[in-house]
């Protein structure tokens, strides 16, 4: 007999009123009459999560999503439609959400856990994992309202992830902290579903929708626009957005972008290793400016080890913008290629060879990445030059080598 699924959602809707002025509810309340207008977020949203799966939520901003979340776990209730969940739910939600400012870390660790229904004897045994975890230190003394979001996210991660909950709730996780702590996050997350547990993800990082999610739903302007096999939802989900967008959207200064982006970023305690470069050339070794059509490009990066007993994979993708992949390439999806251990000093050159380079039109970036050995987390990418396709005949966006036959008979 199969098991009831641990989340059940049937005929979700959800429905929020909108008052010009506040004082119009107590005119409403006196009256009687309608004093406002109704706002639809969630319109029939109906879904199962199995035991032991991991479940996606993407979509646009303003489509929904922290509004679903927050209906699944409680804090909201639905206007009509039923949700169901078997055993203890623990969330990580907006930041600060179940904490009290003044208290400090450590008392909210009491409380936070208090709520998930652990017992004190229980919250005791776990006090000292949950700090270790989190790397506050002394900051674990001192009043929340003090902290950074990045704290924020470290103590909230912490305690949903060890008091080991059937269900875990997770809204954009890893969006905010170091890159040390994410790594930490994306093990814990692993484990998580090694032990069979039920997770919800939401994030605007589809490749870790991809790669912890089993199945993932698609929420547009409310509604239900996919759901299934996370790969194929995701899939759909960046077409539909790349399709929304000017083609000749090309931002000149990507490079700065980056670069400003990336200083302005907390710096992880230990760095694994450093991208050196990132160029393009011809098969003959000569640095590309100027792309022809169904050539074959040589990628290549050096990266520098700073670290003993390093692993991890490779990376390489062609960007529209910072946002918009054209194609990647990833050592994950195959095997027999060197991931390591790397020892600190060496450098290693990063080859990879593209035949038959099928953009017919604009400019583009290639971007080259390093990630841990689970494929998950990213050390560090760098960006090439900004790189342009030569003019030729032909309409569309793509190219492909092809042979044409014309027999007479």
């Amino acid at each position: 007999m199969s098991k009831l699924p641990r989340i059940a959602v049937e005929n979700l809707n959800k429905e929020f009123r909108i008052y010009k002025r506040p004082q119009d509810r107590l005119v409403e309340l006196i009256s009687r009459k309608p004093k406002h207008t109704l706002f639809k977020v969630l319109t029939d949203i109906s879904f199962a999560v199995a035991e032991g799966k991991s479940f996606g939520i993407i979509g646009n901003n303003g489509a929904g999503k922290s509004t679903l979340l927050k209906l699944l776990v409680g804090t909201l209730q639905p206007t009509s439609g039923t949700i169901a969940t078997r055993g203890q739910v623990a969330a990580l939600l907006e930041l600060g959400a179940g904490f009290h400012p003044d208290f400090t870390g450590r008392r909210n660790i009491f409380l936070n856990a208090a709520l998930l229904g652990v017992s004190d004897e229980n919250i005791v045994e776990m006090e000292n994992s949950i700090i270790e975890f989190s790397g506050l230190g002394d900051f674990i003394d001192r009043p929340v309202k003090t902290y950074s979001s990045g704290m924020y996210v470290r103590l909230a991660f912490s305690i949903a992830t060890m008091v080991q909950p059937d269900i875990l709730v997770i809204d954009e996780a890893l969006s905010v902290g170091d890159m040390a702590f994410q790594k930490k996050c994306v093990q814990r997350m692993n484990q998580f579903r090694a032990d069979e547990k039920t997770m919800v993800f939401c994030s605007h990082s589809m490749f870790h929708i991809q790669e912890l999610c089993d199945t993932a739903i698609w929420i547009h302007e409310g509604y239900i626009r996919e759901i299934g096999d996370s790969h194929k939802v995701v899939a759909d989900y960046e077409d539909f957005c790349n399709s929304s967008k000017s083609y000749n959207n090309i931002r000149e200064d990507l490079p700065g972008e980056v670069e400003s982006r990336e200083q302005s970023a907390p710096e992880t305690e230990v760095q694994d290793c450093r991208i050196n470069s990132v160029s393009v050339q011809t098969l003959d070794g000569q640095d590309v400016t100027e792309v022809i059509p169904l050539s074959t490009l040589v990628l290549n990066m050096e990266v520098e080890v700073l670290v003993n007993n390093m692993e991890g994979h490779f990376g390489f993708a062609f960007m529209r913008s910072a946002e918009e992949p054209i194609a990647t390439f990833l050592t994950t999806n195959f095997e027999g290629i060197n991931h390591g251990p790397f020892q600190k000093g060496e450098i290693l050159s990063i080859t990879l060879e593209v035949e038959k380079f099928a953009i017919r039109i604009g400019e583009f970036y290639v971007l080259g990445g390093m990630a841990d050995k689970s494929g998950l987390l990213w050390y560090e990418s760098k960006f090439s030059k900004l790189l342009s396709i030569a003019t030729n005949k032909g309409v569309g966006a793509m190219i492909m080598k092809s042979a044409w036959t014309v027999e007479q008979n």
